[in-house]
C-alpha cells in the first residue's frame, strides 16, 4: 500500500519525483493523468498525499482534486500541485477546491522532504 500518489503525464517527472520519495522512505504509486489518479485512490485507501501536475490530458490536476473532494468525498488526503503554473487565479482555484499546497517546478526534493513526511504521518 502506497502513502504517496504521484500524478504526471511526463514519465520523466513521475520517475524523478517517485524515485526521490522512495529513496527517502515513502511508498509510492504513480498515475499518468487525473483519471488514472482517481482510479489509484479508489484502489488504495492508504494514500495520504497526492503530488500532481496541473496540465495533463484526459483530466487535469485541478479537476482531479475537485473530484477527490466531491465525488470521492475524500477530505483527508493532502493534495500538492507540482506544476510550471504560477498563475495566482489558478492557485486560488486550487485553494477553493481544497488543494493543500502549490509548488512551482523544478522539483527540489530536499525542500519538501520534511513537510511531505509530516503530511504522510512519517514524522511528528
Amino acid at each position: 500500500m502506497a502513502n504517496v500518489l504521484v500524478v504526471d503525464d511526463s514519465s520523466t517527472m513521475r520517475e524523478i519525483v517517485s524515485s526521490y520519495l522512495r529513496k527517502n522512505g515513502f511508498e509510492v504509486t504513480t498515475a499518468t493523468d487525473g483519471r488514472d489518479g482517481i482510479a489509484q485512490l479508489r484502489a488504495d485507501p492508504a494514500i495520504r498525499l497526492v503530488v500532481s501536475d496541473v496540465n495533463m490530458p484526459i483530466m487535469d490536476g485541478l479537476m482531479m482534486a475537485e473530484k477527490i473532494r466531491t465525488e470521492l468525498d475524500n477530505k483527508s488526503v493532502h493534495i500538492i500541485m507540482l506544476t510550471t503554473e504560477d498563475n495566482p487565479l489558478m492557485r486560488e482555484r486550487g485553494k477553493a477546491i481544497g488543494v493543500t499546497g502549490w509548488i512551482v517546478k523544478p522539483f527540489r526534493g530536499e525542500a519538501v522532504l520534511g513537510p511531505f513526511k509530516r503530511l504522510c504521518g512519517l514524522q511528528p
